[in-house]
């Protein structure tokens, strides 16, 4: 048996991460993973953002693992627990109230950030009575039916197997460019009777769109979409399961952006651990659930609530960890602003907030190959974009600066070698 038959044989073709990443993984401490074989690589994928605190932190499996030997609750469906009763005290305590936030409430849904979206769509149709939404260009919400629906992403739309409806698609911010104010054409469409659009039960919204390719909103642009929400008597739902969780710099992407949204969506980097778990913060007067009305058999997973409120109180008591991740994010913007310069200043581009940052090259087919050179030299890191063309970078927050050099070392060759390729290929022709 080869290396991978096991897996070729018995694991649906639906796997895609291992394509590009062709080992056999066996360890994983903070920002490295570690094949069997013993090769470490330097992270730089990270769950897809799910471990914005590394893997394996000491604190947090120390805290889990007290759980679990003290015979802690494993699974309570929405029953009451000391582990949810623990995280929502730090929760509200750590990151709600000092963000004037206190009158939020937590909705636990299915583990994952698509059941978030799923539930938040869902309340804010049952709240206004409508059931369009609007949604955006290169947005990014999951892949289960609703929210599929409000995803751009031809791909993923394309394995529905059904109509995707319900949903309006508006142009992001920047979508043309500064050539069009896309705010004003939105006000137009919706106050015009005869646009075609119905009118809207919420406007779901990332404030950088991570799969979408990196594009990043303006805090302008986002305080406009705001004040067009409450014009129209709109639910505002920004996505932060990609962005949120400290990956801007601040915990919630849109923290000073002045803005007070109505429903926010967190899953990803929520538990700290990488444990599946997903909430739903809603203002108050928004709660009009039904009990059980969104249901389901994991809503609320103790295991995560442990890791979670260890995280919230290891990393988010003051400003000292965000400071780290917005000075670690100009340093990543720094060395990949030289790689821009060295390599293609005409043809890349440096993309994304805070530590959600990558390069854009030219096509999918630079950044890809791009990817794949890292690889070979140890370090693992993704595409994303329409045409999979932006090398992004989502490292662990607690990533050392002597692993953020070696990584862009790695990244500046990898870039050297392609687009040198590219040059001779064009040279040739």
């Amino acid at each position: 048996m080869t290396v991978f038959e096991q897996f070729e044989q018995n694991e649906s073709a639906v796997r895609s991460y291992c394509r590009s990443f062709p080992v056999v993984f066996q360890q994983a401490r903070g920002a490295e993973l570690i094949t069997r074989e013993g090769k470490h690589y330097i992270d730089f994928l990270a769950g897809a953002g799910t471990l914005n605190y590394g893997h394996n932190h000491p604190v947090l499996k120390q805290a889990l693992i007290d759980y679990i030997t003290a015979d802690g609750i494993t699974h309570g469906l929405d029953m009451y627990t000391e582990a949810k009763e623990r995280f929502l005290e730090t929760f509200n305590r750590v990151i709600l109230a000092p963000r004037g936030m206190g009158d939020y409430r937590m909705q636990f849904t299915g583990p994952t950030g698509t059941n978030a979206v799923e539930a938040a769509m869902k309340l804010a149709r049952k709240v206004t009575g409508r059931n369009n939404i609007i949604s955006f260009t290169n947005g990014f919400h999951g892949c289960s039916i609703g929210a599929l629906a409000a995803t751009g992403n031809g791909h993923h739309r394309g394995g529905a197997g059904i109509g995707l409806s319900d949903v309006s698609r508006m142009p992001y911010a920047n979508y043309f460019g500064d050539k069009a104010n896309t705010i004003a054409m939105m006000d137009k469409l919706l106050t015009d009777p005869s646009s075609g659009i119905d009118k809207p039960a919420a406007v779901i919204v990332e404030t950088v769109q991570g799969e979408g390719g990196l594009n990043v909103a303006s805090a302008e642009w986002v305080k406009k979409l705001e004040k067009l929400c409450r014009k129209h008597d709109m639910l505002l739902i920004i996505d932060d399961i990609q962005a949120g969780c400290g990956r801007t710099g601040t915990f919630f992407s849109f923290e000073e952006m002045g803005i007070k949204p109505d429903i926010v969506t967190l899953s990803k980097s929520l538990s700290g651990f990488g444990l599946p778990f997903a909430m739903v913060l809603l203002r108050s007067e928004l709660d009009q659930w039904k009990p059980g009305e969104h249901n389901g058999t994991f809503r609320g997973n103790n295991h995560a609530f442990v890791t979670a409120a260890a995280a919230l109180e290891h990393f988010w008591q003051d400003d000292e960890f965000a400071a780290s991740v917005r000075a670690k994010g100009k340093l990543i913007a720094y060395r990949m602003q030289k790689i821009v310069r060295r390599h293609g200043p005409d043809s890349l581009h440096l993309k994304g907030r805070g530590m959600m940052l990558g390069i854009g090259c030219p096509n999918g087919e630079v950044a890809e190959a791009v990817c794949r050179h890292a690889f070979e030299k140890g370090l693992v890191i993704e595409t994303s974009g329409p045409h999979s063309e932006v090398v992004k970078c989502l490292c662990p927050l607690i990533i050392s600066e002597e692993q953020i050099a070696r990584a862009m070392d790695i990244l500046d060759g990898a870039f050297a070698a392609v687009m040198g390729e590219d040059q001779a290929a064009n040279q040739a022709s």
